[in-house]
């Protein structure tokens, strides 16, 4: 169970928004986490705590296909996003270094920034601890879910490995 306070932002949030370009010669996640939506909103990183969560309209993550935007939410300390939509690189890249992401129009509809929320990844259960309510995202398939439940795609494999004796 994940819990925190949410963090939202509207429509069409790109990777850009998200990770600015300029950043882009940077690969280490913690400093990449130094710079999260710092060009839509300059105090995220100094406010988001560990747990906490993205929360945005429709398609979030559209622009570039990089996995510094993921990267960058993920070390900075959120622990998932929920939007309406989101652009389909972003999502694949989110799952494949292991930040989980929840599609839920009625979460979104129903949640202010600030709230606090409690979502169970495994059933795709949202609830608003602020305004009360509680809302059903579509759940992950097995496969998906085993990726983001080992921290994203290499992790995956490694377990995987290992467990062959490889």
């Amino acid at each position: 169970m994940l819990k925190g306070k949410v963090f939202k932002y509207g429509a069409n949030v790109d990777t850009d928004a998200i990770i600015p370009a300029r950043y882009l010669n940077v690969s280490e996640p913690a400093e990449l986490a130094k710079h999260c939506m710092e060009d839509i909103d300059t105090g995220f990183v100094k406010r988001v705590q560990p747990g906490d969560v993205i929360m945005a309209t429709t398609n979030f993550g559209c622009g570039s296909s990089r996995e510094h935007a993921p990267l960058a939410i993920k070390a900075a300390g959120a622990s998932c996003v929920i939007a309406i939509s989101f652009a389909r690189i972003f999502f694949r890249n989110a799952i494949n270094i292991g930040l989980p992401l929840l599609e839920c129009r009625e979460a979104v509809d129903n949640t202010e920034d600030g709230d606090t929320v409690e979502v169970d990844i495994t059933n795709g259960k949202i609830k608003n601890k602020t305004r009360g309510g509680e809302f059903d995202a579509k759940p992950y398939p097995d496969f998906m879910a085993e990726l983001i439940d080992a921290g994203g795609l290499i992790e995956y494999t490694k377990k995987r490995l290992e467990a062959k004796g490889a």
